[in-house]
């Protein structure tokens, strides 16, 4: 991440499920590196982890309600140690009088992802910046509604769009389809399947057709300026495009030429 910040002059960031895997204050002292060397261009989207990752540890796996205060206890704790306090901490999280003595002037913005109105409720109360993903827009008007109700009213709000393009239609379809055919189950599933073969047997009957409510597939540029739009009128502030295939160049190359003009000579 350093080498990156390093050899660009881009805002870039970081997701991370602490509290198993990482620990809070590890994860606390490389953040606070990072602002301290590239002032406000760093961020952290923080979330409540999938099984798939945390496994690893050997360590039970909890449920969703644990899960969820153990990230907020993993906030409480990194938002005290980029206050300057020394940290102790004894519950689902165990901490022994950290302190980060490098503070950076202005800490990463701790943003708080969701994909159900619960956890947007949630995640409302505590993230400096919510974010959830491409999801219908019925959905995605409850999402923000379930944001502000949770205490998110006045914050930013930001959206990941997962697309696929490619020149032909059928082409960008068949890219999500084999790539992300495994991402399109709701939770728990996502959460709770821990083997990369479980992925492997629970998408094999898949169709490329059930990929269009999660992955935006399309050769027409103009859909994704209409898409895009649309989405920015919900009232997300930021948009994050995620292209799941493998080959970034011409995706990158075309949107710059065709897709981005359109919102930067609108001024968004």
């Amino acid at each position: 991440m350093g080498a990156a910040l390093q050899t660009t002059s881009l805002p870039l960031g970081v997701v991370n499920a602490p509290g198993q895997r990482c620990h809070p204050a590890v994860i606390a002292q490389a953040a606070a590196t990072l602002c301290q060397m590239y002032r406000d261009r760093f961020w952290m989207a923080l979330g409540s982890g999938e099984a798939a990752n945390e496994h690893i540890t050997g360590d039970r796996w909890p449920e969703k309600a644990v899960r969820n205060a153990r990230l907020k206890e993993c906030v409480d704790v990194m938002r005290e140690l980029f206050a300057g306090e020394t940290v102790s901490h004894d519950g689902l999280i165990r901490v022994d009088r950290a302190k980060l003595w490098t503070l950076p002037r202005t800490p990463p913005p701790l943003i708080g992802p969701a994909v159900s109105e619960k956890t947007a409720r949630w995640v409302g109360s505590w993230a400096d910046k919510p974010i959830t993903v491409n999801q219908p827009r019925d959905k995605l008007r409850r999402m923000i509604g379930a944001f502000h109700e949770g205490g998110g009213e006045g914050k930013p709000l930001y959206l990941q769009v997962h697309l696929s393009y490619a020149p032909d239609k059928d082409t960008a379809l068949q890219i999500a389809h084999h790539q992300w055919r495994s991402n399109v189950f709701d939770p728990p599933l996502c959460w709770d399947l821990d083997m990369v073969e479980h992925f492997h047997v629970a998408s094999r009957h898949v169709q490329p057709e059930d990929m269009h409510d999660t992955v935006l597939s399309s050769s027409d540029t103009t859909l994704y300026v209409d898409r895009l739009s649309e989405f920015a009128e919900l009232g997300f502030d930021g948009i994050y495009l995620h292209h799941v295939g493998t080959e970034q160049r011409n995706l990158i190359e075309t949107f710059g030429m065709h897709v981005v003009p359109a919102f930067t000579s609108a001024g968004t």
